[in-house]
């Protein structure tokens, strides 16, 4: 089973992104400081600290299923049976972070929401760019592969 480049490309990045967001469920706030510090440059607002170990591991754990989904999907024709399950995930995913991508621009472009300048900068730099970049990868790996008839 040969997994294209640019899925393997796109599921490492998520699964990397899963595996950061199981490390801030334990508490950690690397690569920063703190929890303040956190705050500001992952959620935008001062003061408010991190997200609890649920949310993180929620969040990991749609990261990691999302990886998968793009991996499974695009070997459609050599994984049968949850090939459509597959790359309807990927799908969906990638929807999701491609409305991510418009509103991070959206929101921090036209300063819409009030959030930290650092969050703003970087929403702008790489998190909506990010986002934009996994929803191609995603999107582009659930068309890799046709069923065979």
């Amino acid at each position: 089973m040969t997994v294209p480049p640019a899925t393997a490309a796109t599921a490492t990045v998520l699964g990397a992104v899963g595996a950061l967001h199981v490390l801030w469920a334990t508490g950690s706030t690397f690569p920063l400081a703190d929890r303040e510090e956190f705050s500001a440059t992952f959620l935008g607002v001062d003061g408010l600290g991190s997200p609890g170990p649920a949310a993180c591991l929620a969040v990991a754990g749609a990261l990691s299923a999302t990886a998968c989904a793009a991996v499974v999907g695009s070997q459609a024709s050599q994984v049968s049976g949850v090939g459509w399950l597959a790359r309807l995930g990927a799908r969906t995913a990638a929807g999701v972070l491609a409305a991510r991508a418009v509103a991070g621009v959206a929101v921090s472009g036209l300063g819409l929401r009030e959030t930290t300048p650092r969050f703003r900068r970087l929403d702008l730099a790489v998190y909506s760019p990010l986002c934009a970049s996994l929803a191609v990868g995603l999107a582009r790996s659930a068309r890799t592969a046709r069923p065979t008839s």
